[in-house]
């Protein structure tokens, strides 16, 4: 049963803003050692770091307490399978919360198109 859902857009020259400005203290504050690692990879890194961005937004909309929940940002980790599948791996207090709403199943949908990055998470119970 879906109990949350989620979107979120996010403007890619804001993001690379914020890289430029505010470097690594920005990226440990809100992406995971391997997220950045992973983002890293790509010619336009600001892509990928938008769209993880985006998803843990949606998250924190399909959650339902957002920012309320004292959940960080890196306690929502944006990965992808060998296909390129994006899912979501949950730590501390994003954890504890979806355990408390009794989430079994996360589906994320991530796209990027010119300066924008979109994200949907759906949380089923």
């Amino acid at each position: 049963m879906i109990c949350g859902i989620g979107i979120d857009l996010v403007n890619i020259p804001r993001i690379e803003r914020l890289l430029r400005n505010w470097e690594d203290r920005f990226k440990k504050r809100v992406f995971s050692q391997n997220e950045i690692d992973n983002s890293q990879r790509y010619m336009r890194s600001s892509e990928r770091f938008a769209a993880n961005f985006a998803v843990k937004e949606a998250f924190f909309k399909a959650i339902g307490n957002g920012f309320k929940g004292n959940i960080r940002m890196v306690d929502i980790e944006v990965l992808h399978d060998q296909y390129g599948k994006p899912y979501i791996n949950l730590y501390g207090r994003a954890k504890q919360a979806a355990e408390t709403a009794q989430i079994n199943s996360i589906y994320v949908s991530i796209s990027h198109d010119g300066d924008y990055a979109t994200a949907v998470v759906i949380l089923e119970r």
